[in-house]
């Protein structure tokens, strides 16, 4: 700071030169004190100054609004999100949460780095330069997420080291590889030097971890983990110096559960995200304004909800310049009409008029996808026979979804044969699913059983395969996961539904094949379309997203058993098994 912008702040605190901007008739929301007190508020250099009344001897602000006794809160802040799981790219994604008075994110590009490497990382960062929300970064730690799996890139410390300078880095992504953490690997523990030794935070990825493993992966300094499921897990990890996320995306819907564990004694070490988040939940729902209002509904005190949405944010993340109305704080603000149904009227950042009654108004510009991160589809040629499932033994292991979840069970069920030996469908809800790399034409394809999706007649495919993101297929019959395969590359990406050798619907995701560089209501048009048709035609469970499910199937970091392109993984034993299950 300039000693004449910090002369100039102090002179309009004190009234010796006009505010830029007076909100008149406010109920201020104090996150410190956690009360309600009624003043006006006033603005400079897109900070906020002072607290006034219209008796107070200020001069009258270059623009005075009427909040006309609507509360005042604080920009909400999402504290760990994937922008690429909203399928739209960082200015389209700006355009979707702002309006719901979401002023900051911390975003984790790791979706996007495991298809591009750095390249990504750049990309993200220079789409999300200037716009009005604050897009923040932490450099992901996991690419790949595991040894187990092909992705397109791998980021070792000494590329972690190359941007965890950049001013909206604020430290290392999430530590999925927990056991690489108890072992302490020396790669692993190299990336977590050299955020601490930056000075940056680390977050955490740690389901079911405790005891032992837990003191191990928390000793390091992790300081996050959103991927806590209940109450008890909830206060074994605050116990552990850890702040806890509640969570509540579009497939994992952990906030309710987690609420049960939260009172007035440990509130100040939680925060809301999203995580996972497509246009349409956000569209429909809203987004961090989502988390407050069904807090409050479970019966949180709203002044509570809003603080976890606010301060408790900043201070996790030492974004210590917002998450308060208070002098010297950046002027994001949200203005609503009750505190028992937080909806936002008028969105406020930098003292700037962003958004009113869900509708966006800032300019934005366009942003030019770079060449770098197109198409990205690069699979070795194969025939549709490599789907065919051949087995030793009728009795097999299943990734069983668990909906609302992307944890999975690992059942064990029987299934019948052809006379080839090879998997045939039968009345059980078990169809086949595979991984297709796609990012060094390695030709590998992962082929395992997947349980309660509820597919026939066809097959569903996308190229959104968390974490590596090569193309998932689940079908019943081996031609028609071929086909939908073939789609996805023409396309460059995206998702296909196909039914009888035909493609019944399909959507284009040409950014790394994990974004479209379309409008947010576009995609989530798209995405409703295709989501429609493999309900109606494929007969997919309506309790299943079918492809936000899906594209987490290949995701080895979380229980109970996943399939990545190398084969059926066993999270819990931390090795690859047999489709077959073995006789006990």
């Amino acid at each position: 700071m300039e000693k004449s912008e910090l002369k100039n702040l102090i002179d309009a605190a004190m009234g010796r030169i006009p505010s830029d901007l007076c909100i008149r008739n406010c109920k201020v929301i104090d996150v410190f004190n956690k009360e309600v007190f009624e003043s006006d508020v006033y603005v400079y250099g897109g900070k906020f100054v002072g607290f006034g009344s219209s008796s107070k001897a200020f001069p009258e602000a270059l623009k005075t609004v009427d909040a006309h006794g609507m509360y005042m809160a604080p920009g909400f802040i999402d504290t760990h999100v994937h922008i690429e799981s909203s399928h739209v790219s960082p200015p389209e994604y700006s355009k979707l949460v702002i309006p719901c008075g979401t002023t900051t994110v911390v975003a984790d590009p790791h979706e996007i780095c495991n298809v591009c490497g750095l390249d990504g990382l750049d990309y993200m960062l220079d789409s999300s330069e200037g716009l009005p929300l604050s897009v923040y970064f932490q450099i992901p730690s996991c690419v790949p997420a595991t040894p187990f799996e092909h992705s397109g890139a791998v980021l070792l410390a000494s590329s972690i080291e190359k941007r965890i300078d950049h001013p909206r880095v604020l430290g290392l992504g999430e530590l999925m590889n927990y056991v690489g953490v108890q072992e302490a690997n020396a790669d692993v523990l190299d990336k977590m030097l050299v955020a601490i030794n930056n000075g940056k935070v680390i977050d955490g990825h740690a389901p079911l971890v405790s005891g032992s493993e837990l003191d191990a992966y928390s000793v390091g300094g992790i300081l996050t983990d959103h991927e806590c499921a209940t109450a008890d897990e909830l206060k074994d990890k605050l116990r552990h110096g850890m702040y806890v996320l509640l969570r509540q995306g579009s497939v994992c819907h952990d906030l309710l559960n987690l609420l049960k564990g939260v009172d007035e004694r440990n509130q100040e070490r939680c925060l809301f995200c999203t995580d996972d988040c497509q246009a349409k939940t956000i569209l429909d729902n809203g987004h961090i304004d989502n988390n407050i209002r069904m807090a409050v509904g479970a019966g949180l005190d709203p002044i509570v909800a809003i603080s976890i949405a606010t301060l408790n944010a900043s201070n996790c993340y030492n974004l210590k310049d917002r998450g308060a109305i208070a002098p010297g704080r950046r002027a994001d603000f949200v203005l609503f009409e009750s505190l028992e149904d937080i909806r936002p009227v008028e969105v406020y950042t930098e003292g700037n008029h962003v958004a009113s009654n869900g509708k966006y108004l800032a300019k934005t510009k366009s942003f030019p996808v770079y060449p770098s991160v197109l198409g990205k589809m690069n699979v070795k040629a194969f025939t549709k026979e490599r789907f065919d499932l051949k087995l030793k033994s009728n009795k097999v292991h299943t990734i069983k979804v668990i909906p609302g979840s992307v944890v999975t069970e690992n059942n064990v069920v029987t299934v019948d044969l052809d006379e080839n030996g090879c998997w045939k469908r039968n009345e059980e809800d078990v169809v086949k699913i595979a991984v297709v790399e796609r990012h060094h034409g390695t030709g590998n394809i992962g082929l395992a059983l997947y349980e309660g999706f509820g597919l026939r007649g066809g097959a569903v495919a996308t190229s959104v395969g968390h974490d590596s993101h090569n193309i998932t297929v689940a079908g019943d019959n081996s031609a028609d996961m071929y086909e939908a395969v073939q789609e996805l590359i023409r396309l460059g990406g995206g998702m296909a539904v196909v039914s009888g050798g035909k493609v019944l619907c399909s959507v284009e995701h040409e950014i790394a094949g994990l974004m479209a560089d379309k409008s947010g209501q576009e995609v989530a048009d798209e995405l409703t379309e295709i989501q429609e048709v493999a309900r109606k035609a494929l007969h997919i469970r309506k309790e299943v997203d079918p492809f936000m499910t899906l594209c987490f199937m290949s995701l080895p970091v979380i229980p109970d058993i996943k399939i990545t392109d190398c084969g059926l993984f066993d999270v819990r034993q931390y090795k690859f098994i047999s489709v077959e299950a073995e006789e006990q």
